[in-house]
């Protein structure tokens, strides 16, 4: 393909893209092929010789389309959202153009410090506190600053490295030897409620350390007395607690972890303390959600992902950490072929090493497209929507009769189940009764093929967990999801009775 055909394939596919959402309403949300379906379809081995475009371009509408589950569209409720725009597209074609490797600032300045303009921005959009700022108010290099990875797990992975660090460092500091320090990973603990997110366990997988898990209470949280409890045993037990892990919107029911008293705890006990916002972390924008957040500017760093709910495109998750320190300390490893800038200033990141990998891409670009067409108005009015249609959702099946909300609607998230009321409340095995029929309703409601949903556990019970949040849904799509879940509860709550 040279530049002129290119120029004309590029335009064609811009429409492709454009048609695809402009009818994405009108395609099932959820994939119904079988596992296997597309071996079947493919030829097994790349071709000899160059295909069309056209050809390629047949087999994305007849092989590939079939075998989407479409997470733009606004019939698409499951999990979290994956946030898309028009803007952040354009963004990502911008560098896809360029198609930098940023590991160091010399690679390309422009890719360093777009990103360090950028995310002391998204900072100050969601109120962080200045000590995550990389630039001061006076133009000077602050200790902190932001980094994007690919996802939040990858932000919990280096916070937990740079924890580690930081612990290590601390041990020297009060007369640990090298000896018993090399073999104390093992002996290090990191906490977590049993509602944190998987990416905590797999994080110390790969660092080698201890995962205590502690019971949420009866609200999905982590409080201050629990972790107290946790850490006084570990300590007694000869363990070395070294992080904590707090949840701004867990993933189950969107919880809010007692981020205060987790701080208090942390600073006391010289815990490393990370606060999970993944999801939720976008509310931010609108200052009416902050005060949920008390205490995150008392933690050591603190994640969100705009491309779960702010409007930006995967992978962009946004990591901020108070000192940059011990990330640097931990995760930088030099070469002949990795030259440092010499007398650098605040501007100059090798952001190499504040991540796992080496190489990245410019994914400040898109960022910066989406803060600068949409503006903190049209990001905060596109948060706020999504509230208010699950406000809706809430009270229609409040009003209704035959469901039960299961946790407090506080963002896009609502956790609802049909009560066990609705059914015989003489048969002895009711609640094995109730969890059966809503594990049904939400096969129901995919196999409906209208929207599509996932359920889940909370302590054994089955509830269906519908997350508002599509860039382009609208509330004719929530109404729509109302109308899926009575329409199927009336079929179950008939075959269960």
């Amino acid at each position: 393909m040279d530049i002129n055909e290119f120029r004309v394939r590029g335009k064609e596919m811009i429409d492709f893209i454009a048609d695809y959402y402009e009818n994405l309403d009108n395609m099932s949300p959820g994939s119904k092929v079988q596992p296997g379906y597309l071996y079947k379809l493919m030829p097994h081995e790349a071709p000899e010789d160059p295909e069309s475009f056209e050809e390629i371009k047949s087999d994305i509408e007849t092989k590939i389309m079939p075998g989407i589950t479409h997470w733009q569209s606004g019939n698409f409720f499951g999990w979290y959202p994956s946030n898309n725009s028009f803007p952040s597209v354009l963004g990502d074609m911008v560098s896809f153009m360029f198609n930098t490797v940023g590991f160091s600032w010399i690679c390309s300045p422009a890719a360093t410090e777009l990103e360090t303009v950028v995310m002391d921005w998204l900072g100050k959009l969601i109120g962080l506190d200045k000590r995550f700022m990389a630039i001061k108010e006076d133009g000077t290099e602050g200790e902190g600053g932001g980094v994007i990875q690919g996802t939040a797990s990858e932000a919990h992975i280096v916070a937990m490295i740079a924890a580690k660090e930081m612990k290590l460092e601390y041990l020297k500091m009060h007369g640990e030897s090298d000896e018993s320090i090399c073999t104390s990973g093992y002996k290090l603990v990191a906490y977590f409620s049993d509602q944190t997110h998987s990416s905590g366990q797999k994080a110390c997988n790969i660092i080698g350390c201890q995962a205590r898990t502690i019971e949420s209470d009866e609200q999905y949280r982590l409080t201050k007395e629990a972790l107290q409890a946790a850490i006084k045993q570990d300590v007694e037990a000869g363990l070395l607690p070294f992080f904590v892990c707090a949840t701004f919107g867990t993933t189950n029911t969107a919880a809010i972890d007692d981020i205060s008293g987790i701080a208090e705890v942390a600073e006391a006990e010289k815990l490393w303390f990370h606060v999970d916002a993944a999801y939720a972390g976008a509310s931010l924008v609108c200052p009416e959600f902050r005060p949920l957040a008390r205490g995150i500017e008392r933690a050591d760093s603190f994640n969100f992902n705009p491309h779960k709910w702010m409007l930006t495109n995967f992978d962009c998750s946004a990591l901020w950490v108070a000192n940059a320190k011990y990330l640097v300390q931990s995760l930088s490893i030099h070469r002949e072929y990795l030259p440092r800038v010499k007398n650098s200033t605040e501007f100059v990141k090798d952001y190499r090493d504040w991540q796992l990998p080496l190489g990245r891409r410019f994914r400040a670009l898109k960022l910066w497209f989406v803060m600068r067409m949409y503006g903190a108005s049209g990001i905060r009015a596109h948060i706020r929507e999504h509230v208010r249609q699950a406000k809706w959702l809430e009270e229609q099946l409040v009003a209704d009769g035959r469901f039960e909300i299961m946790a407090p609607v506080v963002f896009g998230l609502v956790v609802f189940r049909i009560k066990p009321g609705v059914f015989d409340a003489s048969t002895s095995s009711l609640d094995d009764i109730v969890n059966s029929a809503n594990a049904e309703l939400v096969k129901c409601i995919n196999s409906d093929g209208r929207v599509f949903l996932v359920g889940t556990k909370l302590r054994g019970v089955d509830v269906l967990r519908p997350a508002i949040g599509s860039s382009h849904g609208t509330s004719e799509n929530t109404t729509r999801l109302l109308q899926v879940i009575q329409e199927c509860s009336e079929i179950v709550i008939a075959r269960f009775s």
